[in-house]
Formats: C-alpha cells, sequence, structure tokens
C-alpha cells in the first residue's frame, strides 16, 4: 500500500518531457542536442580525480554525517570570502554540515521544520512559481500545504511576498527561496532576503535559501542570506542555505554540497540525518574540501557561461522576450506555448527544451505563470550552443 500523499506529486518534469517528445522522432539528418537538464559539460577540476586517488585507502571507511574538520572549515572559508563574512561569525562546528547533493538536503530538510499543525491549521511550506520541482515534493511529503507565489517579470522574477496575508504567514512552516532563480535567472536583492528574514522571526517558520547558482552570475554576485543575516543582527535564527559543487565546480556526479546556518536548525538536522540521510565518502570529503577552498575553477567556469550568455545575446537578439539572466545558465524565453515550442523544436531542429509549464503550478485564477516559456540550459561548449541556438531561431 502505497502512502497516500505520493498520488498528490506532480508528474516528475523530465517524465513528462519524455512523454512528449519520445513519441516522436528528432528532425532527421541532426544530431540531436539537449537543452533541457541544468547538466554541466565543462571538465570537471582535476583536483577531484588526485584528491580521491590520494585517499583511496579510506573508502574501506563508513563516513560521518559531519563529515571533517577539513570540509567544514573551507566551506565555512568559502561562505566568509564569497560574502564577506567576519571570519568569527560562523563556527564550522556548529553552523556547517555536508549533504550529499542539495536536493537530497533540501527535500529531507522538509521532515524536520514542517509540523502537523501551525496555527491550529494544516502548514503552509511557500515557494516561487515557477520553481525546482523538489520544493514540491518536500512540501507534499511533510503533509503541508502548497503555496506558490508568482515570480515573474514584475517581481524581478522574485516571489511577490506581499501575496501573504499575516494569516497567511502565520501557518507557514518553510519557505523555499531560489537566488539566483532557477528557471528564470533572477536575484534576490539583499532588501527581500532581510525582508523574508524577518518575517520567518516574527512568525517562527524555516526560510531555507538554495544559493546552488550563487558562483554562476552574470555582472554583480547575487546577495546571500547569511550575508543578510549577518547584517540585521549577526546571526542566523531560522535562517538556513543550501551551496553545492555542482555547477560552482562543474561536478555535479560528485553530489557534494553543504547546509549552513542557524546553529540550533543545524543539530537536529545532524540528528535526522544521522538517522535517514546519506554520508559523503571521505574521498569526496577531501575532494569538496579542496574546491571549497579554492576560488579559481569557480571563475573560470563562470567566465565560461558569461561567454555563453553573450552568444546566446548575439543569436536571439531581442527574440522571445530574451534578457539576459543575472544569475545561472538558463534562457528564460518567451514562444507563446512552452509545450508546443518544446515539441516543434525536437520534431523540426532535433533539439530538446523543458515547457516552463512543467516547473510552475496553475494557479487558482487558471493563469500557469510558467505556460509561455521554455527553459534552455546553456550548458555544453561554445560550438554546441551556437549550433543549438540557431536552430532554434530558424524553427519559432
Amino acid at each position: 500500500m502505497l502512502n497516500p500523499r505520493y498520488d498528490m506529486l506532480p508528474v516528475y518534469p523530465f517524465d513528462r518531457l519524455r512523454n512528449l517528445l519520445d513519441p516522436h522522432a528528432p528532425a532527421a539528418g541532426l544530431d540531436p542536442i539537449s537543452l533541457a537538464v541544468g547538466d554541466p559539460t565543462f571538465d570537471p577540476p582535476p583536483a577531484i580525480a588526485e584528491t580521491m586517488a590520494d585517499r583511496a585507502g579510506l573508502w574501506g571507511r563508513y563516513p560521518q554525517t559531519d563529515g571533517n574538520p577539513d570540509f567544514r572549515a573551507a566551506a565555512a572559508g568559502f561562505l566568509e570570502r564569497r560574502y564577506g563574512l567576519d571570519p568569527d561569525v560562523l563556527d564550522p562546528e556548529r553552523h556547517i554540515l555536508p549533504v550529499v547533493g542539495t536536493r537530497e538536503g533540501l527535500a529531507l530538510v522538509a521532515n524536520l521544520v514542517v509540523p502537523p499543525q501551525k496555527a491550529g491549521q494544516t502548514p503552509l511550506v511557500v515557494m516561487p512559481n515557477p520553481c525546482f520541482h523538489t520544493y514540491m515534493a518536500a512540501a507534499v511529503f511533510s503533509g503541508a500545504e502548497r503555496r506558490h507565489l508568482p515570480a515573474t517579470a514584475e517581481t524581478g522574477f522574485m516571489p511577490d511576498l506581499t501575496r501573504m496575508t499575516e494569516a497567511d504567514w502565520a501557518r507557514t512552516a518553510l519557505f523555499y527561496l531560489c537566488s539566483p532563480g532557477n528557471p528564470q535567472g533572477g536575484v534576490a536583492s539583499m532588501s527581500l532576503l532581510m525582508d523574508a528574514i524577518i518575517l520567518a522571526r516574527r512568525h517562527d517558520f524555516v526560510l531555507v535559501v538554495d544559493e546552488c547558482y550563487a558562483e554562476i552570475y552574470d555582472a554583480f554576485p547575487p546577495a546571500g542570506a547569511l550575508e543578510a543575516s549577518a547584517g540585521l543582527d549577526g546571526k542566523f535564527t531560522n535562517v538556513l542555505v543550501f551551496h553545492s559543487l555542482s555547477k560552482r565546480s562543474s561536478a555535479p556526479g560528485m553530489r557534494s554540497g553543504f547546509v549552513a546556518g542557524d546553529p540550533e536548525l543545524i543539530k537536529r538536522y545532524r540528528m535526522l540525518r544521522n538517522y535517514l540521510g546519506a554520508q559523503m565518502p571521505h574521498p569526496a570529503l577531501y575532494a569538496s574540501a579542496r574546491l571549497w577552498a579554492d576560488d579559481s575553477d569557480a571563475f573560470r567556469y563562470r567566465t565560461a557561461y558569461q561567454g555563453l550568455i553573450n552568444t546566446a545575446a548575439e543569436i536571439i537578439g531581442d527574440r522571445f522576450g530574451f534578457r539576459r539572466p543575472a544569475g545561472g545558465f538558463f534562457l528564460w524565453l518567451d514562444v507563446g506555448n512552452g509545450e508546443d515550442a518544446a515539441l516543434r523544436l525536437w520534431k523540426d531542429a532535433a533539439i530538446r527544451v523543458l515547457p516552463g509549464a512543467y516547473m510552475s503550478e496553475t494557479m487558482a485564477d487558471g493563469n500557469n505563470p510558467g505556460q509561455a516559456f521554455i527553459r534552455v540550459a546553456l550548458v555544453h561548449q561554445q560550438k554546441t550552443i551556437e549550433t543549438a541556438l540557431r536552430r532554434l531561431v530558424k524553427v519559432l
């Protein structure tokens, strides 16, 4: 017998995409190119293989939930450099915990912080609309009600906090915020982050900020939630942030990330992960520590993505409402109907893209903020991206 909540899950976006495209052959005579998944294809740093080889003798030892001191210190050092935090603000022993890929970590945190009831009602888990699909599933399996806040061009592609009433915030147990945002590439301002933190403390909910794209940005490094929290009072109460090496170091296969923030939440999250979480192997911990301690690879990959965005700007021009994403490596293109466009691009150009509606929730008024869009992942080498985007423009 399945947990009945399973039937409340939206269809997984990439299952929907396969159902849409796989019955059809791609355009004849063209090599298929997938721009549907945010899967970096740049070579990962040599330090990964070198360090894992050096630490190969540790594959025979069970890893620990806490990771090791090298990992925690490197993660703390990264946060201090990246967000200008004072060196004594973060304690690697109290504020940081490794996670095996941030998707798993982001999902599991809902089990920690969502109670059976809040304000005498079913609690709310709040998230942007559109958003990363894991937030939706985490809300479903925590037993909460999902509340989607439109994140559109009118609000800088960040969720509109004014859509929530005081009574809504009182019911809120968890608020997922993503900056830079997936899929639209918007970034949260310092004022938005501070407003969300103040709300979290006033109404006693947990603000989880997914900062996995924080090192992939265009002109300016986005503000961070720990930076905002430190600016308010030097503390991280009710705030957790997640970071990953998947994009920063082009190493999604490592499944290496960390969570940082409120020490009381980290303490309780550690206990939950002792029971339910997978742990990062020792060789991967040491390799991760080496990457978090070195910003040169992040600069190299960021520069490469900026070049790909320049290419997109040249080829697409002012079509499809093109704008440079402030962060991340996705284009969010207005094509009228994302699902129709995705099917045409597969059948006529051998390109896979993700319809925006597959990452969005239809609102009570019948509007789906992703319906008109496609998400295009700029994750290939320059020549491949040029070829794909020229096909896209020609077909659409």
